[in-house]
């Protein structure tokens, strides 16, 4: 059985059509990349399935229909997302930020939180100490206690991407998550990606506008034009693919 299965995903606002019988499968480990030109639909295909957006047709977690549910719901399943733009908490540190991806996780009710019984302070150190893991895992132990409002854009990309996935995911839903760093962040980047789907075995849907990351790294990609799957399959074939070199550069070939 897929993680993650999309049937015939349609999108429409008011008589604008955004997505169109978009349909694919994502498999237990799998990094597949959701690509294509600016406007061609692939954020809002994540926000249909982390519940942001209603769309019409068939999404499946693991086997279970989860269209139309809300996107809290989407994320106790284990579906984390990142945001483009990192949608971070600026006042709060990194640890802290980190710590509110826990939140689906938190076994806790307001009496016992108002009297920190011994239960709340168990559960307490027990989601630091995944929040520590986390930082630990993607090299961000120097600015554990640092304000996100003072980190660089770049290291802010970092801190959501870690965010998301101190929920401890099935499938992680990367929204450009290279978009703004530099050289050496992309390639600190490419190596957490690898370890995430080596090492933890989640599932990723990637978006993303750097080719050669795609190239180096996706097992597979899919193409959207304009609202509509173009081509589906392995980097070398896909990237090959006329109607994709016309979707991105505009060429007569079809």
């Amino acid at each position: 059985m897929a993680e993650l299965e999309v049937e015939k995903l349609t999108l429409r606002f008011g008589g604008l059509s955004v997505l169109s019988g978009v349909s694919f499968a994502v498999e237990k480990a799998e990094l597949f990349a959701l690509i294509g030109p600016n406007g061609a639909g692939k954020t809002s295909v994540l926000n249909c399935i982390s519940g942001l957006y209603p769309g019409e047709g068939v999404i499946r977690f693991r086997g279970k229909s989860i269209a139309g549910m809300r996107a809290h719901h989407v994320a106790r399943l284990g579906i984390a997302r990142t945001f483009q733009h990192g949608e971070l908490f600026p006042h709060m540190t990194v640890a802290e930020n980190l710590l509110t991806g826990r939140h689906s996780r938190i076994r806790t009710n307001p009496v016992k939180e108002i009297f920190f019984s011994r239960s709340v302070r168990g559960e307490e150190i027990a989601h630091r100490e995944a929040v520590e893991e986390i930082v630990d895992f993607v090299e961000l132990e120097r600015y554990r206690n640092t304000q996100v409002a003072n980190l660089p854009f770049g290291i802010q990309k970092i801190v959501g991407f870690a965010r998301a996935l101190a929920m401890e995911p099935a499938i992680l839903l990367l929204d450009e998550p290279s978009a703004g760093l530099n050289r050496d962040e992309r390639e600190d980047l490419a190596r957490f990606i690898l370890r995430i789907k080596h090492e933890l075995g989640i599932a990723m849907i990637w978006i993303e506008h750097d080719m050669q990351m795609v190239a180096d790294l996706a097992d597979r990609l899919h193409v959207l034009e304009y609202g509509r799957s173009v081509a589906e399959g392995s980097p070398d074939k896909v990237l090959k693919d006329p109607r994709v070199i016309a979707a991105y550069l505009g060429s007569a070939a079809r």
